[in-house]
């Protein structure tokens, strides 16, 4: 079966049939063949979700809502279906691409409840000759680029607040995981999302088919989800446009554990940090920073926990190589390995839960984002040692601290340079959160009330009496 482009509100074929295959990374085999579109194709998109525009602004706030309310109960009644398929094409295990598809529904819960509260003000002139009134109005056509790590939650956290806004949409997802985005497009449609709001290109030619669209002056929005390296050339060709630009990009998360915590907690937290989906995250704990009394004691208990954590493949082979590479350097810097370590034999794209111990800032763990199963330890011997080891890195999206001290955690969650903190958890995700970054882990937010505000301008009107 071959997977379509999805264009106002039609299922088609690329420009001249051309196709890609997806592979299974478990296996490596094919596992679906999907349209590979052209810039042609992209053009096309893009003038759907335009001709679209104006009438789905127009459209009731309650009715948007109810749309997204209506795919919330479909994803939720078809959770098996969507795990078989997310775990086929991304390699997550079952347990993991249920989480996921809850996480990610709840966007579209939390969204349908957003649509319904835009709202603007009214005031007074300090010199009482005006009526000062702000309007919220949809900023208009977007373009939504998304990982393949998590195939519908990057999606929906995106597409959830365009709709409750108001705005059209064209969306690419990873050409290595596209089977759920095209699943997505089918439930928005069986939930009532008329035609042109939402669109879906697949192609393995992103610079080339997406390039033209962000060129395009009647694009008013890019929000893109992935590597800091494709987010700078995205920014740059953006700015021809003058686009509302979000970004969220890579991460080196620090995970610090100081010598007041409580140990199993923190394991429990380290775990969660570290191998939700398989490490492939952005929030994925990427340094564990940990007290030096504590350090040998954490080191064991994580590694012993990690030896029987459940993993699936990492998405490709490029992927398992860059993640071995990594480990293979830390051993030649001096890191001891508690466990894990080497590439298994067999089929698929295994990599095996890894502890290192001794790793030296020197390492390139301590400076590039793993994704993958692997943990690095280093050591620290007092809190403001911590805080400019956590820095100590041109990323700055999550940080998660364990600590007893009220006063200190304080201290720490101010001190950090990252959009998040965790202090006494391993996970901080939440649509009802706003979920970002600072420095070159990006900008914009998603989630929370401030997540439907990327897609909505704002418009001052002078009125007089």
């Amino acid at each position: 079966m071959t997977h379509q482009l999805f264009i106002a509100g039609q299922w088609r074929d690329a420009e001249g049939g051309a196709t890609f295959e997806v592979e299974n990374p478990a296996t490596g085999e094919t596992l679906a063949t999907v349209a590979d579109a052209s810039a042609a194709d992209g053009r096309a998109a893009l003038d759907a979700a335009v001709a679209a525009q104006a009438d789905w602004a127009r459209t009731a706030p309650r009715d948007r809502g109810e749309i997204l309310r209506r795919a919330f109960e479909i994803i939720t009644e078809r959770t098996d279906e969507l795990a078989e398929q997310m775990t086929a094409e991304m390699g997550k295990p079952v347990s993991e691409s249920k989480a996921e598809i809850a996480y990610g529904a709840e966007f579209f819960r939390w969204f349908a409840e957003e649509s319904v509260r835009i709202a603007g003000r009214h005031s007074v002139a300090p010199n009482g000759a005006t009526r000062l009134l702000t309007l919220k109005q949809p900023v208009g056509p977007c373009l939504m680029i998304t990982p393949w790590n998590f195939p519908l939650a990057m999606g929906t956290r995106k597409i959830g607040p365009a709709i409750a806004a108001g705005c059209t949409m064209v969306v690419k997802p990873a050409s290595l995981t596209p089977l759920t985005m095209l699943t997505l497009g089918e439930i928005l449609t069986e939930a009532g999302l008329p035609d042109g709001v939402l669109n879906i290109v697949t192609t393995k030619s992103t610079g080339e088919v997406m390039e033209p669209i962000i060129r395009d002056p009647r694009l008013r929005k890019l929000t893109f989800t992935g590597s800091t390296e494709v987010g700078r050339t995205l920014i740059e060709q953006a700015a021809e446009g003058v686009l509302r630009v979000s970004m969220e990009l890579g991460g080196n998360a620090p995970f610090l554990v100081f010598e007041d915590a409580d140990l199993e907690k923190a394991v429990d937290g380290a775990m969660l940090a570290k191998m939700r989906n398989i490490g492939e995250a952005c929030t994925a704990a990427n340094r564990f920073i940990v007290h030096e009394s504590l350090a040998e004691e954490f080191s064991r208990r994580f590694a012993e926990r990690m030896e029987q954590a459940e993993v699936g493949p990492l998405v490709e082979a490029k992927q398992r190589d860059k993640v071995a590479e990594l480990v293979d350097d830390a051993k030649e810097h001096g890191a001891q390995v508690l466990t894990g370590g080497e590439v298994p034999d067999g089929a698929g794209y295994f990599y095996p839960p890894t502890v290192l111990t001794g790793v030296p800032t020197e390492a390139r763990v301590w400076r590039e984002e793993i994704f993958g199963p692997v943990a690095p330890i280093f050591t620290f011997t007092d809190d403001d040692e911590a805080l400019r080891m956590a820095n100590d890195t041109e990323f700055g999206l999550v940080a998660y601290a364990f600590t007893q001290s009220y006063s200190r955690a304080i201290k720490v969650y101010e001190g950090l340079e990252t959009g998040m903190v965790g202090i006494n958890q391993g996970v901080v995700s939440n649509p009802a959160a706003p979920f970002g970054g600072m420095k070159a882990s990006g900008f914009g937010r998603e989630g929370g009330d401030e997540g439907i505000e990327e897609y909505l301008e704002t418009k001052y009107v002078g009125l007089a009496p």
